[in-house]
């Protein structure tokens, strides 16, 4: 059984129904570690194309070295990240984008960054300038696209971020918590512009801590605990009735303790 976007681990979640979209991206036995110390542990995904799925766990978990891992950005130790059933390269990756949590902006205007990122994509001429006023118009930042972007508010300069990737046309966008640190009108025009994005037919993979925004935005959840996918399944069966120890304890704001750590029967 399959869920939607997503390969189902040993023990899902219930309530997951058959998805026939195609696939876009898998992880196999990925894993990786530090001088011998795992970070990620045979992380098996199979992501699929206009599904939007959205990453959990606590601090640490591994979850935005997921995502760096499935966009080639870090090598693995071990497994394979396949991109339409074969190997990642480089050019592949031309058809991901990602934000990270805090913008990367260069020191140029609003819309010199934005004809930056679509040069390299290719674009040139009135194409590239339509995009441009498009993608700004979208984002509500029209206005500012003579200012220095680096000048913009945390919410603004996020925003920029986030149509400036979705302006070179990616099949699949990672965001690595986006709205971190956002006040709640900037996360809700940057949940707007990744909604409208996947009615677009682009693909979602979203690192967040917020439950609500995960319910706002995911149809499936992957969540980690110490570098493994502990469960996976429909956002809202897994967030209202989870079936692991370590959501049920990070639902409910406990540290989770593996049950082997209480064991002191060997000490002396």
């Amino acid at each position: 059984m399959r869920n939607a976007g997503l390969d189902m681990p040993a023990n899902p979640s219930t309530g997951a129904t058959q998805d026939t979209r195609d696939v876009l991206l898998q992880s196999r036995a990925l894993s990786y570690d530090v001088t011998g110390q795992p970070l990620l542990s045979h992380i098996d995904l199979t992501i699929r194309r206009g599904s939007r799925t959205v990453i959990m766990g606590p601090n640490g978990a591994g979850k935005s070295l997921l995502l760096r891992l499935l966009h080639g950005l870090i090598t693995p130790r071990a497994g394979k990240v396949l991109w339409q059933g074969r190997p990642l390269n480089r050019s592949d990756r031309q058809a991901q984008a990602m934000v990270f949590q805090r913008p990367v902006l260069l020191r140029r205007s609003v819309f010199a960054n934005m004809k930056f990122a679509l040069s390299v994509q290719g674009f040139r001429g009135l194409d590239r300038a339509d995009q441009i006023k498009q993608a700004l118009e979208t984002a509500g930042l029209a206005h500012l696209a003579r200012r220095p972007a680096r000048v913009l508010s945390g919410g603004e300069q996020q925003r920029l971020a986030v149509v400036r990737a979705l302006a070179c046309k990616p099949d699949l966008l990672f965001l690595d918590e986006p709205t971190a640190s956002l006040d709640p009108a900037s996360t809700a025009a940057i949940e707007k512009l990744v909604l409208e994005a996947n009615a677009n037919g682009v693909t979602i993979v979203l690192v967040t801590h917020d439950a609500g925004q995960a319910r706002r935005i995911g149809e499936e959840i992957v969540f980690l605990q110490d570098g493994k996918i502990v469960e996976i399944g429909p956002v809202q069966s897994v967030l209202t009735n989870p079936q692991s120890e370590p959501v049920r304890a990070w639902r409910e704001g406990r540290l989770y303790i593996p049950q082997h750590t209480h064991d002191t029967s060997n000490l002396t």
